[in-house]
């Protein structure tokens, strides 16, 4: 059992895995998003820092959902974030299609297994096998 510390509210609880935050943060964090979520569909166009003001939420959190892929810009929107490999500016995720497909493309030449080498025959020596010792 690992019982760690929540990095909001300093409880302890039984850390499973994921983000280092106790159920009830976990719950309070997921109302928050579905508030800013409201919050985006009613107010097109809006930016990360009056979704922040008006939500009472992070910049920093908003850029993590934006980074998991749980919002996105809008195809308009003068805003995005950078591809954490090429720099091209994206509306949601971490890297560009383009980044994406070669990381795809890189894997699976490096997954490819070289077909094994057939092993030689080798020759049956006449002294090879059992033997038996004498008593």
């Amino acid at each position: 059992m690992d019982v760690r510390n929540c990095r909001r509210c300093g409880r302890l609880f039984n850390y499973a895995m994921g983000p280092i935050i106790c159920p009830q943060c976990r719950e309070a964090l997921e109302v928050k998003f579905q508030e800013v979520k409201k919050y985006i569909s009613e107010h097109k166009g809006c930016g990360i820092a009056e979704v922040s003001e008006e939500c009472d939420v992070t910049p920093q959190q908003i850029r993590q959902w934006l980074r998991e892929e749980r919002l996105e810009f809008s195809a308009d929107s003068p805003t995005g974030l950078e591809c954490e490999n090429c720099g091209a500016i994206i509306r949601s995720g971490r890297f560009c299609e383009k980044c994406k497909a070669g990381m795809v493309n890189h894997l699976q030449t490096a997954y490819k297994k070289e077909p094994e080498p057939k092993p030689e025959k080798k020759e049956k020596d006449e002294k090879a096998g059992m033997r038996y010792l004498d008593r």
